[in-house]
């Protein structure tokens, strides 16, 4: 960025690199697969057929491009983090992509960002070629990941199971024992979609947060993706427990899971980021649009124009989530680590921009994709919109082709009903 021995002007802001606190790796790919659908069908017509794809035919896959079509999507996933200022993630890594950690932490060293893999388990109400049983499978697994990468730059390894449907309480049990022992976070989805909450409610005799409650598995240490349909109780035992939430307005509002109670959250004093969940159902990885769709449907529903300022969103995509998620970034202060996104502002849609409103320019009319540099961990990502870690032309054009593999092979094959749809017939 240094020409000379002079410094460049551009018109332009800096902002600390932006951070994901819930997302999945491994669905880019399947962008626009089982649209129009709820959750439970696009998962199992999109997510899980895909995941078996890739598990059943790794090894033709692997002739086929010359590398793990593991690594591929992983790194495609990288790509569309930092191509909207993302620097830092939680990469829930569920059903096979829990075998295949090794890949998702060599795509996050060649891109040269920063991730939390929360690492998934399931015990029932899924498919039964991933389940972990006994239990003491995914807690050797997390030993296992935990001492091959306990000192790598740039990795935390946590445990992640799935959902409170897909896991028992042994399980939940002894992998949050597992993180207490290990002083470590554990993540997990809970309450996303009507039906599922609905069922599980019926079913068990009490919420998804009720049940985390009754085998203490929820604490300051434990945070919740989604969370959309809750109860008074729920908040209540979220509040006290200090158990955090991650909300995914793009996916939610896509799938028609809902959108959660925010502003009941932060009566309650409940710690919420916002996030972008997985490219297959949110279709991209744009944050500073899903902060805009959090702030604008809470502002419509309430018939409140006060309520979630952009100051307040923005600070849900830095400085909260990088809190949540334990890394020293999320604000561009001395001793922080540097990680800087720079958004242009010379573009027709943020002009004007002045120093009084550029944080609303940002939220409400930025696209999204004008980041024009990005320094990650002090490294040089983007230099003037050009990936300076990745051959982008080449990974794109092997994903079109992974894709369109994908596309073939799911004409063959009738999706699985895999979580949990049998059930909650």
């Amino acid at each position: 960025m240094v020409d000379n021995g002079e410094i460049p002007q551009i018109n332009g802001v800096a902002l600390p690199g932006f951070v994901k606190a819930h997302g999945h790796d491994h669905e880019s790919p399947i962008i626009g697969i089982a649209k129009d659908v709820p959750l439970t069908t696009w998962l199992d017509a999109a997510v899980n057929l895909y995941t078996g794809f890739l598990h059943n035919e790794e090894e033709s896959l692997t002739n086929h491009f010359g590398r793990s079509p593991y690594l591929i999507t992983y790194l495609k996933a990288r790509v569309d983090d930092l191509q909207h200022g993302i620097t830092t993630a939680l990469v829930h890594h569920c059903n096979f992509n829990k075998y295949h950690v090794d890949e998702l932490v060599e795509a996050n060293r060649l891109a040269g960002t920063k991730v939390v893999i929360a690492v998934g388990s399931q015990d029932r109400h899924y498919d039964p070629r991933i389940l972990d049983k006994p239990a003491d499978i995914a807690i050797k697994r997390m030993d296992k990941l935990y001492e091959k990468y306990k000192d790598t730059a740039n990795i935390k390894i946590i445990p992640g199971p799935d959902q409170f449907f897909s896991n028992s309480p042994p399980l939940l049990k002894a992998l949050k024992n597992w993180a207490q022992k290990h002083n470590t976070l554990i993540h997990i989805h809970s309450s996303e979609e009507p039906a599922t909450t609905k069922w599980f409610t019926k079913e068990y005799g009490i919420t998804p947060v009720e049940y985390g409650h009754s085998i203490d598995f929820l604490d300051d240490n434990t945070f919740v993706g989604h969370q959309v349909h809750n109860t008074e109780n729920d908040l209540t035992i979220l509040a006290q427990t200090q158990t955090k939430v991650v909300h995914n307005p793009l996916a939610n509002t896509i799938l028609g899971s809902g959108m959660p109670p925010l502003q009941k959250f932060k009566e309650k004093g409940i710690t919420f980021a916002i996030s972008t969940d997985g490219s297959g159902s949110a279709d991209n990885q744009n944050i500073l649009n899903a902060a805009r769709v959090a702030a604008q449907y809470q502002k419509a529903y309430h018939q409140d124009a006060t309520l979630m300022p952009a100051q307040d969103v923005l600070e849900r995509i830095t400085v909260i989530p990088a809190q949540i998620l334990g890394f020293n970034t999320g604000t561009l202060e001395p001793g922080k680590l540097a990680d800087i996104t720079v958004i242009d502002l010379s573009v027709a849609n943020l002009t004007p921009t002045r120093e009084e409103n550029v944080i609303e320019n940002l939220i409400w009319a930025a696209n999204g994709n004008e980041v024009q540099y990005i320094i990650s961990n002090g490294n040089l990502l983007i230099n003037n919109y050009q990936f300076t870690s990745l051959k982008i032309q080449e990974l794109l054009r092997q994903v079109q082709e992974l894709s369109e593999m994908f596309h073939e092979y799911r004409q063959t094959k009738i999706p699985e009903m895999a979580t949990g749809i049998r059930e909650r017939k």
